[in-house]
């Protein structure tokens, strides 16, 4: 049909055709550069081109590009940044690094959109070493550039790495927008940066970047992940539009944090707003249930997830309700309900089990998680450790000491707890005995300083009581 108004000279008519296909192939494509071409429209011409150009990931034709660009070769100006990019692009959106760094080597002129584009598509397969090198290496940063970087390290778990760049990026005087703020709220929230969440939320505001549901989407999960409940519900109450990840993340978070009366208000609140829950939704919900002991409340909510919302209920919500019933001391009914599950059980949902069988002192059952979660995760103290207490609650003595047999046997040592603070906006982390720090030696001293304070305060308080 392309071909046919070519031939009659119906241009117009030719692209109302071609933009009716939702995904059209080299064939069409061509058809239509062909049509321009011969009707001397080249300008639309060129402007179809570069769209195949750009098309060709969609297309998952990696074959189509590596024909393009041997026509823009042999074909085209020797030096073309825009095509340039193009095809550096093509290629990095066909997950083709190769050959991205081929054309972004052979480019005799390069700007920002070539850097970037290499950038990105290092940070898109999560390679951020080599993210980082042409990083660092790039003189004239844009904001497009730190964000990648910042994003790219929070969603690979480089929490530190990138409030470190992000530090960068301010001390460097760019200029951040709303994509930048909730490209480093994520690492905020992991690692408990509440004072820069804050310092975040004030600049937001004052920029009129609150607007985007995004932005305060983001703040409210650094809220909910410091337990922050009251100024997430302020932010969540401020918001003229809402979406499900904004109810969503504030009823996971009251769950979280022993408000589970209010996580099921706030779910009712939802109902009426007529918002569709997810799956997120109802972990928050099945856990604020499995908190304030609901049992009949959560059995119903788990329930009409698949008859009412049409949601099939995943590992997750299974979890939620072995934990409810765990903690409701129906440990034989929670047992009953892993074994009809309709996908393997993993060592979270025996593991719930086993602490629940710790509470309420059931050996029996504590055996049988035990036996999976060896099968599972044979190496995890925190199992032989939860095995061990239980029987030592039971006064089980024998029991005890085959358990820390058993841990000495494997050569298994408890993995040191971690804790960490945040000063000027730099999150620090600690692990018990820790001393890699640059400054552990100084903080060695004031500890020092402080224990002998506090025996000496010991020794008057004993001597006026005498």
């Amino acid at each position: 049909m392309v071909d046919m108004c070519n031939h009659h000279g119906e241009t117009e008519y030719a692209n109302l055709l071609f933009k009716r296909v939702a995904d059209p192939n080299a064939f069409l494509y061509n058809a239509m550069i062909r049509a321009y071409k011969h009707n001397k429209v080249y300008i639309l011409a060129i402007t179809v081109y570069k769209q195949m150009l750009g098309h060709s990931h969609g297309l998952m034709c990696y074959n189509l590009g590596k024909q393009v660009h041997g026509h823009a070769f042999k074909f085209g100006p020797k030096s073309n940044t825009v095509i340039e990019n193009s095809l550096v692009e093509m290629y990095v959106k066909c997950d083709s690094l190769d050959d991205a760094h081929r054309v972004f080597e052979e480019m005799t002129e390069r700007d920002a959109v070539s850097w970037n584009t290499l950038i990105s598509g290092h940070v898109r397969l999560g390679q951020m070493r080599r993210a980082r090198a042409i990083f660092e290496e790039l003189q004239d940063k844009t904001i497009f550039s730190w964000t990648a970087i910042v994003s790219g390290y929070a969603r690979i778990g480089c929490h530190a790495v990138a409030l470190e760049f992000f530090r960068r990026m301010q001390m460097v005087g760019i200029e951040l927008d709303e994509i930048s703020l909730v490209s480093v709220l994520p690492a905020c929230a992991q690692l408990g940066a509440l004072e820069l969440g804050k310092w975040i939320h004030i600049y937001a505001d004052k920029a009129g970047f609150l607007r985007d549901i995004c932005v305060c989407n983001a703040l409210i999960e650094v809220y909910a992940k410091r337990g922050s409940m009251d100024e997430g519900r302020r932010l969540f109450d401020e918001m003229n539009e809402r979406d499900v990840i904004s109810w969503s993340t504030m009823i996971v978070g009251l769950a979280n944090h022993g408000r589970a009366r209010e996580a099921i208000e706030l779910f009712q609140e939802m109902q009426k707003a007529k918002v569709e829950p997810n799956i997120i939704t109802f972990v928050g919900l099945l856990s604020a249930c499995a908190h304030a002991g609901l049992l009949n409340e959560g059995l119903g909510y788990f329930e009409s997830m698949e008859r009412d919302d049409n949601i099939e209920p995943g590992v997750e919500h299974y979890g939620c309700l072995v934990n409810l019933l765990g903690l409701s001391g129906r440990l034989d009914q929670a047992l009953e309900l892993i074994k009809k599950m309709p996908m393997k059980p993993n060592s979270a949902i025996w593991g719930l089990l086993l602490s629940s069988c710790r509470s309420h002192g059931n050996l029996k059952i504590a055996a049988i998680a035990m036996e999976h979660l060896l099968e599972l995760e044979p190496d995890d103290t925190g199992n032989y450790v939860l095995l061990s207490n239980l029987y030592a609650d039971l006064g089980k003595w024998d029991g005890v000491s085959r358990m820390r047999k058993l841990m000495s046997s494997k050569y298994m040592n408890k993995t040191p707890g971690c804790s960490s603070i945040e000063v000027d906006n730099m999150v620090q982390e600690f692990a018990s005995g820790d001393d890699s720090k640059p400054f552990s030696k100084a903080i060695y001293r004031v500890l020092k300083l402080l224990v002998m304070h506090q025996s000496k305060i010991i020794e008057i308080m004993a001597h006026d009581i005498s």
